[in-house]
């Protein structure tokens, strides 16, 4: 009896023994399909994800191909539509251009300009950053200059180029500034002036020349009874048409652009306010008319 009861014992152990380790094995390889259910679950939601993703790239290329296409043809309407706005509006005008900064954007303004019949006399180009201790060297060095304040140099500067402009200044100085490089001239001085374009706004904040050189040069220019007109490029880090308009003088903010170009000349021609697509602006272009 007691044989049978150990052995009975015994089978029982066994049986719960085989039990545990069925339950193991069996968690085991349950969790291991979960696991695989899972990843297939996940790999799925990734395949539609990125098969999403691609179509949305391929509608957004379809997009900008769409858009570059709008671009060209707007691009090329605008070019076959500035003559027509801009043609015999300054007819007889004589304007000279300074540009500021060395950013060599006035053929933009020089092509629209002779489109309405003016004539542009003189490019002037202020070269590199006056506040550079080589160019203030040799500022200080030309011909009487030597008790010129070093803050007044780049004033002093304006205040060359506007009587050159003028037919006033000295040539021989205005020569020596061109040799060393300080400025860049195209055309001829002296001519009588309708009106002068300042191209602004700076790159580069180190040089910004807005209150050095393009304000003294606006305050010269309107005392002569010289109509001044600032632009600038659309794409300009520091804009200088807040303190162009300070002093009263038309201005036009993307004159890179036909838009731009048109509203300034019809500026010159009369219809005077600040006009492109930044916040200064009061309107992108003076009410059209084709008369």
């Amino acid at each position: 009896m007691i044989i049978d009861l150990r052995y009975h014992i015994a089978s029982l152990v066994a049986v719960f023994l085989a039990l545990g380790l069925g339950i193991l094995l069996g968690g085991i390889f349950l969790k291991s399909d979960i696991l695989v259910s899972r990843q297939k679950e996940l790999t799925d939601r990734l395949e539609v994800q990125i098969e999403q993703l691609r179509q949305k790239n391929e509608t957004v290329e379809n997009e900008l191909s769409l858009l570059k296409l709008n671009y060209k043809a707007q691009g090329d309407f605008e070019k076959q539509v500035l003559p027509l706005l801009v043609k015999g509006r300054l007819q007889g005008y004589q304007l000279a251009i300074v540009e500021t900064n060395n950013y060599s954007f006035s053929n933009n303004i020089i092509e629209a300009i002779q489109l309405s019949g003016a004539e542009v006399s003189s490019v002037t180009t202020l070269i590199g950053d006056l506040n550079e201790p080589a160019n203030k060297e040799l500022l200080k060095g030309q011909k009487g200059w030597e008790s010129v304040n070093e803050n007044q140099l780049a004033a002093h500067l304006a205040g060359n180029i506007v009587q050159g402009l003028l037919g006033a200044g000295n040539s021989g100085q205005i020569n020596s500034l061109v040799e060393v490089r300080l400025i860049k001239i195209s055309g001829e001085y002296g001519k009588p002036l309708n009106g002068v374009i300042i191209a602004g706004g700076s790159q580069e904040h180190e040089i910004n020349k807005n209150s050095s050189v393009d304000l003294p040069m606006i305050d010269l220019l309107l005392a002569r009874q010289i109509p001044v007109y600032g632009v600038e490029e659309t794409t300009t880090s520091y804009s200088y048409m807040k303190e162009y308009q300070k002093k009263r003088i038309s201005t036009v903010d993307n004159i890179d652009t036909v838009p731009g170009q048109a509203a300034l000349v019809m500026a010159i021609a009369g219809q005077a306010g600040h006009y492109g697509i930044k916040p200064t602006a009061q309107k992108l272009i003076p009410a059209l008319s084709l008369e």
